[in-house]
């Protein structure tokens, strides 16, 4: 992870922010700082390089942005996930952890001095626009991204809702750069969305872990069993960038009857804290199948490094994100902020996830499927097209098939009913989706087992 800064995208009229596991304000916020004897000789260095930059540099620069500069140089310095926010950035950062936020809906890191998409968030005009986890961003506009800071980068993609910006990506198996203009807009991200794939297993998709984010899940689990009884579900964590560490509990404790979600441990008391889950499985038991990827991170590792630990879930995918650590915003007097790592955090089994992610259980690589032309699939033969074959003895009357057939209207009325979605087409789920339909597959066989 040397070699890459890691940023959450929430472009709040342009700005720069998303959300990372995080505990509330109020558990650091009321601390005193120790008050310990500053060396003198290293602060007397700060002034001397202080006051050379105003009297040697190139053009004036005002005290508040050298004071400033040295307040944000001194937080990323320390792991990749602490920052200063000033007003603007702290304002910004509230609006994206309740999932209303403006801008482009990307989250994004630096790595090797480019800007590396991690994942776009669902509905937004990233994902609207086509950008995919692991893209290159190049070009911003006209300006190269190369020897850009994070910061600077970020700068060049700020602006208000409506303005438009066009960015240059650089994808993996691309013939040719691709070049694509967005439109920045006021987004209000609904993290949870849920459906049937077919009759009795339902989907439930978690785009990020906000405030509104456990209600979400809760009314989309009532949808679903409003249309009949679950068998069983699948929970797609899939370039989930992470969010509230308290939405990523309560999400995980939906799903776990006892036993523990996530420990946190920091250097003192204050930063150490158990999370257990309550008594209640809104799927009663049921399976359960988790999609991750290399955009599953934070938050989103939470909830699959307590349901793998627990045994309650199978992983489906490829390796997560990695990261392992909590950080809490502290407000300070003028307004402004510190975003700042306070401790990292454990599975139930007692790992740490930090720079190594969760291995799936179950690992799937991207495949591109494509449906087989009609006239390529053989019907082959049959028992029952032999001549002289034996009869089944168990076999209907061709009459009271018939009888038991019911006519394609009313399968479709009943499909409609009470607002019920019609089941997805598989053939259609595997061509675009082919992890899903494997996860599918998965839960239609872990329901079968079960019920044996």
């Amino acid at each position: 992870m040397s070699s890459s800064t890691r940023v959450s995208l929430a472009l709040l009229a342009g700005v720069v922010f998303g959300v990372s596991a995080t505990l509330t304000h109020s558990v650091f916020a009321e601390k005193q700082p120790p008050v310990e004897t500053l060396p003198l000789k290293d602060l007397q260095t700060f002034v001397e390089i202080l006051n050379r930059v105003k009297s040697d540099y190139v053009e004036p620069v005002k005290d508040e942005t050298l004071l400033e500069n040295a307040v944000r140089g001194m937080l990323s310095g320390l792991d990749p996930h602490s920052s200063y926010l000033d007003k603007a950035e702290y304002k910004d950062l509230n609006a994206s952890t309740t999932g209303k936020f403006g801008g482009l809906g990307i989250e994004v890191q630096l790595k090797d001095g480019l800007v590396k998409v991690v994942s776009p968030i669902d509905d937004t005009p990233a994902s609207k626009a086509g950008v995919k986890a692991g893209d290159l961003i190049v070009k911003i506009d006209e300006t190269p991204v190369k020897g850009l800071t994070l910061q600077d980068a970020v700068n060049k993609m700020r602006g208000d809702p409506g303005t438009k910006i066009v960015l240059t990506l650089v994808r993996e198996n691309a013939p040719a750069p691709l070049v694509l203009e967005l439109k920045r807009d006021f987004i209000k991200v609904a993290s949870v969305r849920g459906r049937s794939i077919e009759p009795g297993f339902g989907y439930i998709r978690i785009s990020q872990f906000t405030s509104t984010t456990s209600k979400g899940l809760s009314d989309e689990l009532a949808k679903l069993k409003k249309e009949g009884p679950i068998k069983g579900l699948v929970l797609d964590l899939r370039n989930n960038p992470g969010g509230l560490l308290t939405a990523a509990v309560d999400v995980s404790d939906e799903f776990l009857n006892k036993g523990g979600i996530v420990s946190i441990k920091g250097r003192d008391a204050d930063s150490t804290r158990a999370f257990d889950a309550s008594v209640g499985d809104a799927l009663d038991g049921k399976p359960l199948v988790v999609l991750v990827n290399g955009g599953s991170a934070s938050a989103a590792e939470i909830v699959a490094g307590a349901l793998q630990d627990q045994h309650r879930a199978v992983l489906v995918g490829s390796k997560t994100f990695g990261k392992g650590s909590v950080q809490t915003i502290l407000p300070l007097n003028n307004d402004s902020a510190i975003k700042i790592t306070t401790a990292r955090y454990y599975t139930p089994s007692g790992r740490s996830i930090q720079a190594e992610g969760i291995v799936p259980d179950v690992t799937i690589q991207p495949v591109k499927v494509s449906k087989l032309d009609p006239s390529e699939i053989g019907e082959g033969v049959h028992e029952a097209d032999l001549k002289g074959r034996l009869d089944n003895p168990n076999a209907k009357p061709a009459d009271d098939k018939a009888k038991d057939a019911k006519p394609a209207d009313d399968k479709d009325k009943d499909a409609k009913k009470d607002g019920a979605q019609e089941p997805i087409n598989i053939a259609d789920l595997a061509v675009n989706d082919y992890e899903l339909y494997e996860a599918l597959n998965l839960l239609k066989g872990l329901t079968i087992a079960q019920a044996r």
